[in-house]
């Protein structure tokens, strides 16, 4: 009688480190809408999400690039994006009568004053409930970028045109993002209400 190998394979999302089974499943287990905060390489991704017997389906999205659309000069992917798309998915999940979700952040790992914690106070910010601890979430003065302005005070002219290229070719001084932040706040605000 044959024997093969006792070895089982594991699922391919697994193997490919994308998936922690164990953690969805609790996370099924709720039956509550999951705030998926995702962060690439050049973007932010908020999404809502619920799961459905066929599958999950998205409810609610929010990308970094639609900050763009509403005005916004600085990058991306850094805090302040990051906390300004999750205030733009809870507008928008609160708009559609959504009104807490629990935060689903994947693989990564739970630091403190992450670009997934911004995201998450985005949202809360934004009147959805997702039960948390604050002691997880960004300082204010990071979220507006301050700390970008107060570094960019400290540069010479040439320097702050080479380090922050990209901000002055969009047309915005790194010295000024924490108010450019609280004007496009402000915006979503008004554009969701």
């Amino acid at each position: 009688m044959a024997h093969g190998s006792r070895y089982k394979v594991a699922f391919k999302r697994r193997r490919e480190g994308k998936t922690d089974y164990g953690a969805r499943l609790r996370l099924i287990d709720l039956e509550k809408a999951r705030i998926v905060a995702r962060i690439t390489n050049n973007h932010i991704i908020a999404q809502i999400i619920k799961v459905a017997p066929e599958g999950d389906e998205t409810i609610i999205s929010a990308h970094s690039n639609e900050l763009k659309k509403m005005g916004w000069f600085g990058s991306t992917k850094n805090i302040s994006a990051a906390y300004l798309t999750g205030f733009l998915c809870g507008k928008k999940a609160i708009d559609e009568g959504i009104e807490g979700a629990i935060l689903d952040i994947g693989l990564k790992s739970p630091t403190k004053g992450t670009k997934i914690f911004a995201v998450l106070k985005g949202a809360v910010d934004a009147g959805l409930h997702v039960p948390h601890g604050e002691v997880v979430l960004p300082d204010e003065g990071r979220i507006r970028g301050e700390h970008i302005a107060k570094y960019a005070e400290s540069l010479s002219e040439d320097e702050i045109n080479k380090k922050f290229s990209k901000y002055i070719q969009n047309g915005l001084s790194p010295k000024d993002l924490p108010d450019h932040f609280e004007k496009i706040k402000q915006k979503i605000s008004e554009e969701g209400s």
